[in-house]
């Protein structure tokens, strides 16, 4: 009788491979590599489906949203060998993740296989061996509250995306998108750019100076004060204006530049003194461990990382066992890491760095359910950075030191000191009514850390105000703990006044959101959840709403058009309280508190009020013919000037200018952000372009004039030839020929390395002289050009076509160069071996050499048999070997996707799977 098998089912291989070393013989792991089942296309449903009710959603909205599945093409042959696993096994352990999407794909796998042999589910927050070993020893039901939590939530998405998208296909451009999280993201961006357009800047003027203690132990030190009381009032500073640049309250005072001159001038020499002096204990307590979210944000400050990279790396420590798992709403931290976490911290810092009582941290959230504990080491007793650094390095040591730091300095003392403050005072003689005296006051303050407790291990860092100093990338910076120290003072002290200065300033408009900044204002405002992030944020960087300026997130016109479509005619789907109702009530169909189809129909077919706030998505859809395409898609900018956010782009129009009355226009540079677009620099484009187009010059051979402009297919360069002189006597068909027959003007599409504003006559005569001949084939008699196309630069022999190295070889590369790249063998699309970018050790399942290499369609990593594109998120600078082993492993994983369509399904066939009895609690 041959030993029970007992198949485990994951969603990694990484992870497989990991719990197959804890579990050993009896066990056989194996990933589902993330769902087997979704939703799918209508159009690549059945033709008997099309047309039934599933025909439009894949959802019959008509009869309890019934939901239809099919099993991905790509994960057709995963299937069949997970099914051809479990005939030979006798238990099944659904391990998936313990979060409402892990609790969905262990339902999907249950519904495809229909085991006939025990399940169990098996859940655990770390992949270690004591946790693995306590999940089998602790298995509990599938929780199908979860199941229909997350089977809301993606039908909730399905409408959403499917009723919406196609009005934005319709009034704005084909091919956007619109969802339930990401819509409002991209309004959150919008709307801040908008504050930024509509922002006026204030100018004020200070006085500082540097003073110094006259008598005492001190005397002689000096430090820094700033003006900030005259007469009793007080003197205005950047957070005294609003965005408009008017002075928020009558109280303050408004220096400028003449006034802070003036008063600089009137203290030189005056009398300074000690007006009050205060001193009281400082305390500052540590952070909580990591969530989702607080996580990624800090990721981003300190590591300059985006959501997605600090995802994709936090995903593969706890694959790996490094940590535990990383999506969670949770700070909590279980007994044991509580004990692991001080432990550690009394050896490595002192006893005297361990409070007395362990910190107890409780999740903001009410609906915090998605996991149960927060991000930190994984085990029992934690592993240092120096420990792990053997095994990890580079992006995934980085991550884990940072978690490890958090994690430990959780556990610690509160850091403790005093702050000082000193007030000074002198008299101003001549600047008050009547020539009178005014009094001016100067502050400051010192901080001085007397035991730094937590923050001998880490410091969380910190989100600068705009008013300090209104720089664009403000809040990547920490908070600079290098003690400020004030000399030993006491009232009516004389102090020194080694020399007063005025400085002007001006107010800064509201930053723009970072990844980390947007993660922290969803968060705040409830909308999503931050295991969601990472995903949404890619999306709408995706779909071209938003683009990166450094790690400052800057809208498109796009946006701007589908944001206000979206305000004017579903207003209540981008509004912000509404969408947190939403996440709140999934949460409530999670604990059981809801019923998903009431849900579901209240929010497609409303409530049966009539009332226009009982509406449900579906009636909002029917009047299409209310929105006003031109209208939406327009901007005004000021001085009849509009923005259009056209099918190629965005465009200016002005004012008429010629006597038939057409509008200037002009196209509006990818790079300038819409806050930059002022009356002002319109008027210049305007200056700059003709019928769109950017006039370089003429060309001194022909005398034609060459433009720049900007295409479907990207910017390019062209000449402006005379329209054809034709007889107005010809038919048309004549006309037609005559046309057809006339010189075509020259084009050459811009270098990667060039843009469309900054390009010049020269560099286009360059672009127009191509293709170039480099010489003639001294075999074949055969002349050789050097020419740029879709794929990239290449010579060209007859038929035959070779790549060039770069661009700029188009230009420069000599018929000998030319000669040796044809005398090398040909590859592929013509192309020449090149090294590889990196070399990363070799493959454990293949035993080949892995490497990087650039491709067609950008870098890529290969073992020779199976290739891998490298995500958004990995550079061929930033990706480990570890990394390349596991894309390697997922991608062996997929089969190939089939062309073919699925078969036919009977008509009678119930269509739905539905979740079965002994599945519930």
């Amino acid at each position: 009788m041959s030993a029970p098998r007992k198949l485990v089912i994951v969603e990694s291989p990484a992870k497989a491979r990991t719990i197959a070393g804890y579990l050993g013989a009896g066990f056989e792991v194996e990933a589902s590599v993330g769902h087997i089942r979704d939703l799918p296309q209508p159009s690549e449903m059945p033709a008997d489906m099309k047309k039934g009710p599933y025909g439009k959603f894949a959802v019959d909205v008509d009869n309890g949203f019934d939901p239809y599945y099919v099993v991905d093409a790509d994960k057709k042959k995963k299937v069949a060998e997970l099914k051809r696993l479990l005939k030979d096994s006798d238990e099944l352990y659904l391990a998936t993740d313990e979060d409402r999407e892990g609790e969905a794909i262990a339902w999907h796998l249950l519904q495809e296989l229909k085991p006939k042999v025990p399940v169990k589910r098996m859940v655990f927050h770390e992949i270690t061996r004591e946790a693995i070993h306590r999940a089998l020893e602790n298995t509990r039901d599938l929780d199908t509250r979860l199941v229909d939590a997350q089977e809301t939530r993606r039908i909730l998405d399905r409408l959403y995306g499917y009723e919406v998208s196609p009005v934005l296909w319709r009034k704005v451009r084909q091919g956007l998108s619109a969802g339930r999280v990401q819509s409002v993201a991209t309004r959150l961006v919008v709307e801040r750019e908008r504050e930024r357009m509509a922002f006026c800047a204030a100018d004020y003027w200070d006085v500082s100076g540097e003073f110094a203690a006259t008598v005492g132990p001190d005397a002689g030190d000096a430090f820094r004060a700033r003006l900030t009381s005259l007469d009793g009032r007080r003197v205005a500073s950047g957070r005294d204006f609003d965005d408009r640049g008017a002075l928020r309250s009558a109280d303050a005072v408004h220096l400028d530049e003449a006034a802070a001159g003036a008063l600089v001038a009137a203290l030189d020499g005056a009398d300074v003194t000690v007006r009050s002096l205060e001193t009281k204990p400082y305390t500052r307590r540590p952070a909580a461990p990591f969530t989702t979210s607080t996580l990624q944000q800090e990721a981003s400050r300190k590591l300059r990382f985006g959501s997605r990279q600090t995802m994709r790396t936090a995903q593969t420590l706890y694959e790996n066992g490094y940590i535990t798992y990383m999506r969670t709403d949770s700070p909590v931290l279980s007994a044991q890491a509580i004990e692991a976490a001080r432990r550690q911290a009394a050896e490595l810092y002192g006893p005297e760095y361990v409070p007395d009582a362990p910190r107890v941290y409780t999740a903001k959230n009410k609906g915090a359910q998605e996991a149960h504990e927060a991000i930190r080491p994984a085990g029992d007793a934690f592993r240092t950075p120096a420990e792990v650094s053997r095994e990890i390095s580079g992006d995934q040591f980085r991550l884990y030191e940072l978690i490890w730091k958090r994690t430990v300095a959780s556990q610690m003392a509160d850091s403790r000191g005093s702050t000082a403050s000193v007030r000074l005072a002198a008299l101003a003689p001549g600047l008050g009514a009547g020539g009178a005296a005014q009094e001016a006051v100067f502050s400051a303050s010192g901080t001085v850390i007397t035991f730094r407790g937590f923050m001998a291990a880490y410091e969380e860092g910190r989100d600068v105000d705009r008013y300090t100093d209104g720089t664009e990338d403000a809040n990547t910076k920490d908070k600079d703990d290098t003690q400020t120290r004030l000399p030993q003072l006491a009232e009516g002290d004389a102090v020194d006044s080694r020399g007063l200065e005025s400085d002007g300033h001006h107010t800064s408009p509201p930053p723009r959101y970072t990844e980390a900044s947007l993660i922290k204002a969803l968060e705040e405002r409830g909308i999503g959840r931050p295991s969601t992030y990472a995903a949404t944020i890619s999306v709408i960087q995706d779909r071209g709403y938003v683009t990166s300026r450094g790690q400052a997130l800057v809208p498109s016109w796009l946006a701007f058009a589908v944001t206000r479509l979206l305000e004017e005619h579903f207003d209540w789907l981008v509004d912000y309280d509404f969408t947190a109702e939403m996440e709140n009530d999934l949460d409530a169909i999670a604990a059981g508190e809801k019923e998903r189809v009431a849900w579901l129909t209240r929010f497609y077919f409303g409530d049966g009020t009539g009332r226009t706030e009982g509406e449900g998505l579906r009636h909002l859809v029917d009047d299409l013919g209310e929105i006003d395409a031109r209208e939406i898609n327009s901007i005004p900018i000021g001085e009849g000037i509009t923005l259009r956010v056209g099918r190629y782009g965005p465009y200016l129009e002005g004012p008429p200018e010629t006597a038939d009355g057409e509008p200037r226009r002009a196209s509006v540079p990818q790079e300038l952000a819409p806050d930059e677009l002022t009356v002002e620099k319109a008027l210049e484009l305007f200056e700059t372009q003709v019928d769109g187009d950017l006039v370089l010059g003429d060309d001194p051979s022909t005398g034609t004039t060459i433009v720049a402009r900007s295409g479907r297919f990207g910017p390019y360069v062209t000449e402006l030839l005379p329209e054809p002189e034709l007889d107005p006597g010809l038919s048309a068909a004549a006309k037609k020929k005559a046309l057809a027959a006339a010189p075509k003007p020259r084009t050459a599409s811009l270098l990667k390395s060039m843009q469309l504003q900054t390009i010049t006559l020269e560099d286009a005569l360059r672009l127009l002289s191509l293709p170039r001949v480099v010489g003639i084939d001294p075999e074949s008699g055969e002349p050789i050009t050097a020419q740029n196309g879709r794929y990239g630069p290449y010579l060209k022999k007859g038929t035959d076509s070779r790549t060039l190295a770069s661009e700029e070889a188009m230009f420069d590369v000599t018929l000998e160069e030319a000669l040796a790249i044809y005398a090398q063998p040909k590859r592929g699309r013509g192309a020449t071996t090149t090294p590889p970018l990196r070399e990363l050790g070799t493959d454990p399942t293949s035993e080949r050499p892995i490497v990087v290499k650039e491709g067609r369609f950008g870098a890529y990593v290969t073992d020779g048999v199976t290739n891998r594109t490298l995500p958004r998120d990995v550079t061929p600078e930033s990706i480990t070997p570890e990394q390349a082993v596991e894309l390697l492993a997922e991608k062996r994983a997929q089969a190939p996707t089939k062309k073919k369509p699925p078969a036919r399904k009977p008509a009678a066939k119930k269509p739905a799977a539905k979740k079965p009895a002994a599945a519930k609690k």
